[in-house]
Order: structure tokens, then C-alpha cells, then sequence
């Protein structure tokens, strides 16, 4: 048998009420947005990572990067190729960390970007219900609900200042990658004896 349709919103009376909680509601629209505009940035700049560890250019390694349809594909990618490519142990470090902030950001992002948002009967946005499915030993379970109380928003606050921390290290990180690069491809040995050769007559 299947369960029952919850109760269809009132509404009117929703709407009614909604302007005295605009404040609010517009605040962590503002919050929700700034995370996924900031998030969706940093992303970005994972092509040029990938652009400068494949030696091709900017459109060349887009079509890579947006031809793997996940972020976590992406950023795979992004770290097998700096494993085989990067020889400066503490510059792969500092990718893999700066790798790591980008996908503890991106599990909060995810949280609001796939998620239902609950309203009372005033407007407010009092909780959110994850879409993932989790599975437990009684059977499966539909996403977890999560208040939108103030410890949340201070953690959505906290992730947007750290996205902007990000974007900054990842744009400092990027020359630095490229000089190295640059300097192993500066230093490499052709294949022969470099000898070079010119027919002669017999």
C-alpha cells in the first residue's frame, strides 16, 4: 500500500504572512546563492590545472573537463595526471590540499543545491530534506531533514568566506605550477645522443 499525500499547503495564508519573514528568507537566499556562484567559480578554475597538466589550451582541456559529467570525474582526473606530472612533491601536496577544501565546500554546496526546502505556514524556511536515499537495516530511508536554525547559517557563512579564500589560492597556485612545468620541460633530454646527421656519399 502506498503512503499518503501530505497535505497540500495553505497558501493563501502563506503568502499572506511572507512579508513579515522576507527579511530572513531573502538572507539565506543570499547565502544559498553566494555558495553556489562561488562554488561554480572554483570549479572553473580546475580547467586551467587541467589545461596546464595536459599542455593544451584553454578550449582543448574545457572540452575535457565538461565532457566528464561529474566533479568528482573532474577532479580524478585533475590528480592521476598531477601524479604522473608533477615531480615537486610539495607543489602535488599543495594541489591535493587545495583539492580537498574544494570538495569539503562542495559537500555543503550540495546540501542546498539537491535538497527540498520546508516553509511553515508564515513563509519561513525552517528545514531542508536531503534528496539523497540512504539505506538502513530497516529499509530506505529518504534524505535527512536538517533545521535552517542559526548554527546552519553560520556554516553556509563560514563556507562562502572559504570558497573566497579558495579561489585566491587556487589563482596563486597556477603560475607556480606552470613555472614548474615549464621547468621540467626546460630540462629534458632528447631522446639519441643529440648528434645530428647529414647524408653522406659513399
Amino acid at each position: 500500500m502506498t503512503d499518503s499525500l501530505p497535505p497540500r499547503p495553505d497558501f493563501e495564508t502563506m503568502e499572506a504572512a511572507a512579508p513579515a519573514s522576507a527579511e530572513r528568507r531573502t538572507s539565506i537566499l543570499a547565502l544559498i546563492g553566494n555558495l553556489v556562484f562561488s562554488w561554480s567559480n572554483n570549479e572553473s578554475l580546475f580547467i586551467y590545472v587541467l589545461m596546464l597538466l595536459l599542455r593544451t589550451d584553454q578550449t582543448a582541456a574545457a572540452l575535457v573537463f565538461a565532457t566528464l559529467n561529474t566533479t568528482r570525474a573532474r577532479l580524478d582526473l585533475v590528480q592521476r595526471l598531477a601524479k604522473a606530472t608533477i615531480t615537486d612533491r610539495a607543489l602535488l601536496r599543495a594541489l591535493n590540499r587545495l583539492i580537498d577544501r574544494f570538495n569539503e565546500c562542495t559537500r555543503v554546496r550540495n546540501e542546498f543545491n539537491h535538497c527540498m526546502y520546508t516553509l511553515n505556514e508564515r513563509g519561513e524556511i525552517t528545514h531542508t530534506q536531503s534528496m539523497r536515499i540512504q539505506e538502513t537495516r530497516t529499509g530506505m530511508k529518504f534524505g535527512l531533514t536538517r533545521p535552517m536554525d542559526e548554527a546552519r547559517l553560520k556554516e553556509m557563512a563560514e563556507t562562502g568566506t572559504e570558497l573566497i579564500r579558495l579561489n585566491r589560492d587556487i589563482w596563486a597556485f597556477l603560475p607556480q605550477l606552470q613555472a614548474h612545468l615549464q621547468g621540467r620541460a626546460a630540462v629534458q633530454v632528447p631522446q639519441g645522443d643529440g648528434a645530428s646527421s647529414s647524408p653522406t656519399s659513399q
